[in-house]
């Protein structure tokens, strides 16, 4: 397949179209490989679907319609969690492909870079908690997982400031707020294998929120916009959802975004 794509766009929109999650990770990263030895032009010349190719398996369901987890550290629990991670980060990787597919030719040749940065860890990722829910006999797909994460990427489809602050500021600046306390969990129940996997996400996570942070702060600038006031109405605007505390402001100063981003929106937002 690899001998098809000419350009970085007919790439991303390979991956996003890619059904089977195992080929769909090592999909992005011979991509990655590609872009970064230079065997792919610089060309936007793909659309990408309107919702990237899955598989069968798992049943995709609205966020309020997936069972509830027992709270505690049983196998089954800690397995629902890996699984849950597991299809993250698979959205993760489309999630990637299409901001590049879709925005990269408005923005300089840097944030294409990034974002491929960003989807070559994401399958990694991907790959990584594929093999450890195979080591404790599980398998992605043999739980229900939400949409809700592809819902947002379909509401802020026509916007890249939108799909900046709703999907690495928001959302997975909240895989910061609760990974840790995860890992945690993991090594309290004797499963370090798992924790090291999770904790090598979350670092990397953080490089992620930073990318789009970043990359929302360039938009602002170059609009002489408040960067700040500029988040808060995007996310009022796109964002369905409650900000809950706490946040964990280490990672996120890490990450390039202080306080003054999410804290007032979180009473703005429980006030609405």
């Amino acid at each position: 397949m690899a001998g098809s794509w000419t350009s970085i766009g007919q790439a991303a929109v390979a991956v996003l179209k890619t059904e089977r999650a195992r080929t769909k990770a090592e999909t992005a990263r011979e991509v990655a490989a590609a872009w970064r030895t230079g065997r792919l032009a610089y060309e936007f010349d793909a659309t990408p679907p309107s919702r990237p190719g899955r598989p069968s398996k798992p049943e995709l369901l609205s966020p309020g319609d997936m069972p509830k987890r027992r709270k505690g550290g049983s196998d089954s629990n800690r397995r629902a969690l890996l699984h849950a991670v597991a299809h993250i980060e698979l959205n993760a990787i489309d999630l990637a492909f299409d901001i590049i597919a879709r925005f990269g030719a408005v923005m300089p040749r840097s944030f294409t870079d990034d974002w491929v940065q960003v989807g070559d860890d994401e399958a990694r990722h991907f790959s990584l908690l594929s093999a450890r829910l195979k080591a404790i006999d599980s398998f992605y797909g043999d739980l229900p997982a939400h949409d809700g994460l592809w819902q947002s990427a379909e509401e802020t489809k026509n916007s890249l400031p939108a799909r900046l602050a709703i999907v690495p500021m928001v959302l997975e600046a909240r895989g910061l707020d609760v990974t840790p306390r995860m890992i945690e969990q993991f090594k309290n129940a004797g499963d370090n294998t798992s924790a090291e996997v999770l904790k090598t996400i979350y670092e990397e996570e953080v490089a992620h929120v930073a990318t789009g942070t970043r990359w929302f702060k360039y938009l602002a600038k170059k609009g002489t916009i408040d960067a700040d006031t500029w988040f808060h109405e995007l996310v009022q605007e796109y964002f369905k959802g409650q900000l809950k505390p706490p946040f964990n402001k280490p990672a996120r100063c890490r990450a390039g975004m202080p306080v003054s981003f999410y804290e007032p929106l979180a009473e703005m937002l429980e006030a609405e």
